[in-house]
Order: structure tokens, then sequence, then C-alpha cells
């Protein structure tokens, strides 16, 4: 399925749902109390009833796209990649709501496409283990998260010292952690605190521009197409998981 037949129709465009009608805050508080249904440890995540499709044993969820709004990103990687499994997690109900109607939607209007993905609502700061195993990941991505321009709040940014930790954790090597912003100083935020962390590498601008995924950071989701008609322009950093250090067996899991 190509990317740009995914709205070819107007019929098919009316059986969507519309967004107008699933608004919601651009931002939600991660620490609030939310009720939130949660597995309590990976062995525990009901994968056929989330996904809603033939999901077979070994048929591991290798994607998460973490804050996937409006589902942008996870409609682009369904596409990209219609062999490995992604679940984007969004805290707003509302949103949430929006991207497993259009999931339904789309698997309706293209028979055999888009069984791939899935849409949880979850709060990924607190509940990210409790869906994936050490080292089940591939790729994890973080695009346009909330800035917390304030400083006492920079200790609720998606990216910290101690998330890195758990982000390490669920990615196996050679695995990659994706980010992309518009707030310049989130971004220096991000390359300080990700560059240093001991089990993470940034890519070189090289690598970047060679994995076939750093263009669609800037234009699948909606808040990159808004950045782009206001000017703004988008800061992607991607970093790979390393090996670690007790890990003498070379084994990578990358997937580009």
């Amino acid at each position: 399925l190509e990317p740009s037949s995914s709205m070819a129709s107007i019929s098919e465009e009316q059986q969507l749902p519309q967004k107008r009608y699933f608004r919601q805050r651009a931002h939600c508080n991660p620490h609030s109390r939310h009720s939130l249904d949660s597995p309590s440890r990976p062995a525990d995540v009901d994968w056929p009833g989330i996904f809603a499709s033939d999901f077979k044993e070994g048929d591991d969820v290798e994607f998460a796209d973490v804050g996937c709004g409006y589902g942008g990103m996870l409609f682009a990687l369904a596409e990209l990649h219609p062999d490995r499994r992604a679940l984007g997690m969004e805290i707003r109900i509302k949103v949430c709501d929006y991207v497993q109607e259009k999931i339904r939607a789309m698997r309706a209007a293209h028979p055999g496409c888009y069984g791939n993905i899935a849409c949880v609502r979850s709060n990924a700061m607190k509940q990210l283990v409790n869906y994936f195993r050490k080292g089940q990941l591939s790729k994890l991505l973080f695009l346009y998260p909330d800035p917390h321009f304030k400083r006492a709040k920079h200790k609720w940014r998606i990216i910290s010292p101690a998330l890195l930790a758990e982000y390490a954790y669920v990615l196996r090597p050679g695995g990659r952690l994706y980010t992309a912003t518009d707030v310049p100083e989130l971004h220096d935020w991000i390359v300080q605190h990700a560059a240093c962390h001991p089990l993470f590498r940034q890519l070189s601008p090289d690598e970047l521009a060679s994995d076939p995924l750093t263009p669609r950071l800037v234009d699948t989701t909606e808040e990159g197409r808004k950045a782009q008609r206001e000017g703004r322009s988008c800061l992607p950093a991607v970093f790979e998981r390393v090996p670690d250090p007790a890990d003498t067996t070379g084994q990578t899991g990358a997937v580009q």
C-alpha cells in the first residue's frame, strides 16, 4: 500500500472519523490522576484484543509511538513496515478514540492492510514497562512532545535520565529512539540528556540522512505539518541503543 493512497477516495474520506469531533487539549498532565487500565506486566497484555486481528504467538510489537496524537506516524509505520507491528500510546481519551476509529475505518477501506497497528490509552511515563519486555522494541518514537517550558516542570519532560533508563530497557541493542520537535530549547535538552546516556549514542548526520524514517519525522504528524505551515523548523534527533557493557554477543535488532 502506497502512503499516498491512504486518502484516495472521497467516499473513504466520508467514512473516516472527523477530527473536529475528537478535539482535546494539545497536551495532558502525565502526573494527574487518570483512570487508565494497564496490564501489570508484559505477559498479561491482551495483544489479540488490542489489535483485533489475527495475532499469532511470536508476533511481537516492535515499534512504539509514544504520544501518538492523531496517528499520523502510526499510519506511516503501517505502510512502511506492513510486516511489523506498531503500537500507538496516547493519554488523551478523545484522541485515542479517534485513532482507534480511524484504524477500523482504514481496515474496512483497505482489506488486508493496517492490521499491524493499534492504539491504547496509556501513560507511557508510568506504564511503558507494563507493556514491553526487555529488548522487545526496535523503534521508539517521541514526536513533538510537550515542551514544558517552565523550569519547575522540566522534570515532566518525556526525555529525562530516569526515563531514558526505561527506554534503554525496552529497546534492543541496535534499536533506535526517534525524537522531533519544533522547539530549539527542547531539542537541545533532548540531545544533552540522551547523548550523554551510557546506553545511547546519537546518530551522525550521515546516519540520520540514511534512515528511511527521518523524512517522515517532519511531515507525518499533525504537529509537524502545523509547524511547517507556521514556518518553524523540525529538529529531529535519533539515538541508537548500544549493547550493555556486559553484552559481548554483538547482536542487534535495528530495523531500517
